[in-house]
């Protein structure tokens, strides 16, 4: 059989377009989407900060967004009314008003009594602090069918944990001073001076934990002149927390034995442990908080997310500590409110890029389906719950939130 034979014939519909003109394909933007966001006054834990601070807001409006502050919400952080009514805000006098926004920013989670202020479909961004969330507060969002981020739980490009880690930086070196404090006298403790001085000991102090609370706390306790001890099992922080001071510290993984030892001979224990989904663990029982010295300190850096010390209950800045088994106990969950202007400027900062952010995408859902580490701060989506720790805890049915967006988009 010839060549010519061998030659299968093509039909001429699926060749006679190839030499043709073709239609040019360009890729659509999208229209960037004007924001509705509202900012009401903290009313709750005797809470300082506010979520934008006036620079923030003043670049919000420029960019063609709306924002309402509820009047006043600024104050505790030094800043009136007129700081932002004077770059574009709108200033409202009920929080009423406020939530009539599509997106409501917080810095203290809602009160079941704002919760009742919520619609359908409006975002929600705010802490989460896991030991006063109830079942109702889940469920009420729910109702609600309110989309739901936790400030704590939302992660930047490069998986970290944006928030935790500023508001880590400020709690670490307040804790560290804050221990220094209570360790007086005047303060009920035993009279310690947390820094040596010549011909005396250095105070004792433990962390637990080896992140950014750690590091932080660390640096104020050697400048001060105290004695470090850090724990944690993960050796990679461990070193990294050493090459960040630039000295060598007493570092051990969290074997209970010598962790025991230590904290029975501590005049400050520092718990800064943060979990990733839940609760913290608690890695301190009550028998050993029954050992330790009478008069020690227990700053737990971690009962936002629970506590690591099977002892520590939620305090406020109003009363921030409680006396148990002889040994002071300092659990405020917003430690950072006692500077809020500086923690006002750190949370806006970190806020004010996603804002933009979700104004360029055309919306916040649609920037939290594009965006893995903004899906990971998402609890409650359209009356759905979508975080899997709180779903264990409470029985409540647990969603996936991927499984949500996917039939949303």
């Amino acid at each position: 059989m010839s060549e010519k034979q061998k030659r299968i014939p093509i039909p001429k519909i699926f060749t006679e377009g190839q030499f043709q003109t073709q239609t040019e394909m360009l890729q659509m933007q999208r229209r960037p989407n004007k924001l509705y966001i509202g900012i009401p006054k903290e009313t709750t834990m005797q809470e300082n900060r506010v979520a934008l601070v006036p620079s923030s807001v003043a670049t919000l409006i420029a960019h063609g967004h709306r924002v309402v502050v509820e009047t006043k919400a600024g104050e505790k952080a030094n800043y009136k009314d007129n700081n932002y009514s004077e770059v574009g805000a709108e200033i409202a006098y009920s929080a009423e008003q406020v939530y009539k926004s599509d997106i409501i920013l917080k810095v203290a989670p809602p009160t079941m009594d704002e919760l009742e202020l919520l619609r359908p479909n409006q975002i929600l961004i705010s802490p989460l602090h896991i030991p006063i969330i109830t079942a109702d507060f889940i469920n009420r969002l729910r109702q609600k069918r309110v989309i739901a981020l936790a400030m704590e739980y939302i992660k930047d490009e490069i998986g970290s944990f944006p928030l935790v880690r500023i508001m880590s930086e400020m709690a670490g070196l307040s804790a560290m001073l804050t221990a220094a404090e209570l360790l007086t006298n005047t303060s009920g403790g035993k009279g310690v001076l947390l820094g040596g001085i010549s011909g005396v000991p250095s105070a004792k102090v433990v962390i637990l934990g080896a992140g950014v609370v750690a590091e932080f706390a660390t640096r104020t306790a050697l400048g001060l002149g105290a004695d470090v001890r850090v724990f944690d099992n993960n050796i990679y922080k461990l070193m990294r927390l050493q090459n960040q001071v630039g000295r060598q510290l007493n570092t051990s993984s969290l074997n209970p034995f010598q962790l025991e030892k230590e904290l029975l001979t501590a005049d400050v224990t520092i718990g800064a442990i943060h979990s990733k989904t839940g609760r913290a663990p608690i890695l301190v029982s009550e028998d050993i908080v029954m050992k330790m010295k009478p008069g020690s300190v227990i700053i737990d850096v971690s009962i936002d997310q629970g506590g690591c010390f099977a002892t520590s209950e939620v305090t406020s800045h109003d009363r921030p500590t409680f006396t148990k088994h002889g040994v002071i106990h300092y659990c405020v969950p917003n430690i950072a409110s006692r500077v809020a202007r500086t923690a006002s400027i750190a949370v806006s900062n970190i806020l004010t890029p996603i804002l933009l952010n979700a104004g360029n995408s055309g919306s916040i859902e649609r920037l939290i389906a594009n965006s893995i580490g903004l899906r990971h701060g998402v609890y409650t989506y359209k009356g759905c719950l979508t975080n899997e720790y709180l779903g264990e805890r409470f029985q409540i049915k647990f969603t996936n939130l991927d499984l949500l967006i996917t039939a949303s988009f």
